[in-house]
């Protein structure tokens, strides 16, 4: 950072239950440091217009880095006053913020990490809103749009690299066991001994260890310049703060657009252990694959847990047999207790792909070769008639009806932490999910599990928001 000014941390009265806070303007550095006088007063405009409390919803998440709650609307009753305005001054850029966290200052400066995923919410945020708006009603009708659109934003956000393919992709559970987090930690340090650099969601759990683990690995060979990259979106950052490790912090308008990216930008990908985020992930990933115009596309896939994780992983392989058939177990690994050989897997997986790339001129940092269809890129909102009406029976395609058991969990997802499902849950009920008897009662028994494994919430009981109806 080049300039931090501080006011006095102003520590609230105790019988107001609130925690300390700090009053501080921010200089940019990197990316936002450079503006012209009109680039500035656009950022400025569209802060202040009518994305103003989606910023200040993500700055107050990235400025709770390292938090393990995941209720959204925990961070603003803690922190009620907080406030952050783009304000703009002949320098260029500067962020005011008003009663911030004041776990994110040491000794009266803001954590430079912090401050560096704080930029990153201001340049993602913004430069949807400014630079990309215009372009999305004419893009939004196609496939090749939107990935055109997914490809800017990614490369807005200075994570492209044209360097040797090298970047993991590492999903699991923001709620997760000891056993299970020290796995992916142990994990992500064999991936660092070999070089490779991480990507998850940014939060906590089976998304932080891996970039721990790769940490030590990358230390140990010495390497400088490492990326732990986590990539988001709105609705999930504000219940699930980026841990500390992040260093490249991509904020994507919807869900549909992170999925893509992260099969876009992976060179390989390990699942731990997760919950019904996890379960997304993997029936979009499923569902691609399954697609006769990627079957030739090399892509190392690896199911990945400690030895007690195995009746989980047999059970996700259960479920994905019953409803997208045999083929789908056909593009992946199982693997448990033996980190190194997961990571071992994954090496010669990515050997594989740089040889295809290299072969078909296709790039190392985009994976434009990847045929993702419409029903993949829409984004979907789960309202209660739209989660009634998925179509969850035997007889389609297996790659359509990935997609819609994908916006199934997606459903459920945002029942459970985004602030927006939560309101539908809370105003209309749960939702109803209906489909062909034998896939509802796998589907229960899967859910059932999630539930008895803790894997839906981090803390507190769990109230389902959600009804199984065959």
């Amino acid at each position: 950072m080049d300039d931090v000014t501080v006011g006095d941390a102003a520590v609230s009265d105790i019988h107001t239950a609130r925690l300390p806070s700090v009053d501080a303007s921010i200089y940019p550095r990197g990316g936002l440091d450079v503006l012209s006088r009109e680039e500035v007063m656009r950022l400025r405009d569209a802060s202040a217009g009518g994305m103003h409390e989606l910023l200040r919803r993500c700055a107050l998440a990235v400025l709770t880095t390292g938090s393990t709650a995941d209720d959204p609307r925990a961070a603003r009753e803690m922190y009620p006053d907080f406030d952050i305005h783009v304000l703009q001054q002949d320098r260029g850029l500067r962020l005011e913020l008003v009663g911030a966290p004041g776990m994110a200052f040491v000794d009266g400066r803001i954590i430079t990490g912090v401050a560096e995923l704080l930029f990153a919410v201001v340049r993602d945020l913004v430069y949807t809103s400014v630079e990309l708006a215009p372009d999305y009603a004419n893009e939004l009708g196609t496939s090749a749009g939107i990935t055109d659109a997914v490809f800017r934003l990614l490369r807005n956000a200075r994570v492209l690299h044209p360097s040797q393919p090298n970047l993991v992709v590492c999903w699991g559970g923001h709620s997760i066991n000891r056993d299970e987090y020290n796995f992916s930690k142990a994990t992500g340090y064999e991936l660092g001994l070999r070089n490779l650099d991480i990507c998850t969601g940014c939060g906590p759990g089976a998304m932080k260890g891996p970039m721990k683990g790769a940490t030590i690995g990358h230390a140990k060979q010495r390497r400088l310049q490492t990326r732990y990259i986590g990539i988001t979106e709105p609705g999930i950052i504000a219940a699930e703060s980026p841990n500390p490790i992040v260093n490249h912090l991509v904020i994507m308008p919807d869900i549909e657009k992170r999925l893509e990216s992260f099969v876009r930008m992976g060179h390989g990908f390990v699942v731990f252990p997760g919950g019904v985020g996890t379960c997304e992930e993997i029936l979009y990933l499923l569902g691609i694959l399954l697609r006769e115009e990627n079957a030739h596309l090399p892509f190392p896939l690896v199911f990945a847990g400690p030895t007690s994780a195995a009746p989980y992983f047999q059970q996700i392989d259960q479920f994905l047999r019953l409803t997208l058939g045999e083929a789908a177990t056909a593009r992946y690994r199982i693997v448990t207790g033996d980190c190194a050989e997961v990571a071992r897997q994954i090496a010669r997986g990515i050997r594989d792909v740089r040889e295809y790339r290299l072969a078909n001129k296709d790039s190392f940092y985009f994976n434009w070769s990847l045929d993702i269809p419409l029903p993949f890129q829409q984004p979907f909102v789960p309202t209660h008639e739209a989660m009634a009406a998925l179509d969850l029976h035997h007889g389609r395609k297996p790659s359509d009806l990935a997609a819609d058991l994908r916006r199934a969990f997606s459903g459920i997802v945002a029942g459970n932490v985004k602030e927006e499902g939560i309101q539908r849950v809370e105003q209309y009920g749960p939702y109803q999910i209906h489909g062909d008897p034998d896939m509802m009662q796998a589907l229960d028994a899967l859910l059932r599990a999630f539930v008895a494994q803790r894997r839906m919430k981090i803390a507190g009981d769990y109230k389902p928001c959600y009804q199984i109806v065959a």
